[in-house]
């Protein structure tokens, strides 16, 4: 029994330094010490002994056991160790090499001009409402005075989910909403994405982006509106620019005008901006038409209002020069950096 252990021992010591990885390792420590390991049968083996030959077979065994557990814990130590000195060696960050830069994101020209406009009508004393963008027909046409035969209403200008339910074609429908839920006095402005049937073109999208204005109070005039509009374009373009005031027809205000802006590249002596007329076709306004004001619940009798919408896009175009909608919408990081 001595001398089988002795040959044990020598061959367990031996594939315990030999093993090259903790693999290879841990197959010798099962070969030697697992439940079926040639040790762990002597162990066993040593009961059928003479009494006499047990203890001194059983202290041998245990002798090499403890010795084995020994060499196996040191030989795991050192690959452990081996192990890490690799991976310092071979992932190691070299510090002397460029870094990556890090591309930092900037605000969507949209977005710019959007976030000017709200600061500017804020300091006015406005406040921003929103509401949804599929909505129903009796806030985007009945209340607002557009009746059944008007063309906005028709398939061919508009998205409709059902006969009652369409994609907003305008954010006045949360101006009615607005008017429905508050007393006046009443100012406030809606930005948000509108939907019309319009095919993509350099100037048009079917989806764009609005921001409508109301007021309702006591005393309302037609001059609270031009001075209204024009502080907002000042503050927007600068103090030389001019405005002129069109006769229009819009069903949800009387009087309405359309709006144009002295074109700020030529000065309104004609440029390619401006196809040559020195004005620039900017927004729809006008007072509030006593019809919607009935609508919502307000007397105009004893209240007024005016209401203006201008597109986001169009403003964009004409602040930064840019000729071609569709710019705005392409992600084309070669344009979105320029701002």
């Amino acid at each position: 029994m001595k001398q089988q252990i002795d040959e044990l021992k020598k061959r367990a010591l031996s594939a315990v330094e030999s093993a090259p990885d903790r693999k290879a390792l841990e197959e010798a420590r099962v070969a030697f010490l697992g439940k079926k390991g040639e040790l762990t049968a002597i162990l066993k083996q040593t009961g059928t002994l003479p009494a006499e030959e047990r203890p001194v077979a059983g202290q041998l065994a245990n002798s090499v056991r403890a010795e084995f557990e020994a060499a196996f814990a040191a030989k795991l130590s050192a690959l452990e160790s081996a192990e890490i000195e690799k991976k310092l060696q071979t992932e190691r960050i070299d510090i002397t090499l460029p870094g990556v830069r890090r591309k930092i994101g900037s605000r969507h020209p949209l977005n710019i001009v959007l976030d000017e406009l709200k600061e500017i009508f804020i300091s006015m004393g406005y406040t921003m409402v929103y509401g949804p963008e599929v909505e129903e027909t009796r806030y985007v046409f009945d209340m607002l005075n557009t009746s059944e035969g008007h063309p906005a209403r028709d398939e061919q200008d508009t998205f409709y989910i059902d006969d009652e339910t369409v994609l907003r074609t305008q954010t006045s429908s949360v101006q009615i909403r607005a008017m429905l839920e508050q007393k006046p006095p009443i100012a406030v402005i809606s930005p948000g994405r509108v939907y019309r049937r319009d095919e993509a073109d350099a100037t048009h999208s079917p989806i764009f982006h609005q921001c409508e204005g109301l007021v309702v109070d006591k005393g309302i005039t037609f001059g609270d509106l031009k001075g209204t509009l024009e502080t907002f374009f000042k503050r927007l373009y600068g103090d030389g620019i001019r405005l002129r005031f069109r006769p229009h027809h819009f069903p949800y205000t009387e009087p309405s005008a359309e709006v144009d802006l002295s074109c700020f590249k030529c000065g309104g002596s004609g440029c390619p901006l401006c196809k040559g007329e020195g004005w620039i076709e900017m927004l729809g306004c006008g007072m509030v038409h006593p019809r919607v004001l009935s609508n919502c619940g307000i007397d105009p009798e004893e209240y007024g209002g005016f209401a203006f919408g201008v597109g986001i896009e169009r403003i964009t175009l004409m602040r930064y020069e840019i000729d071609n909608m569709r710019l705005l919408y392409e992600n084309d990081m070669r344009f979105l950096r320029q701002f």
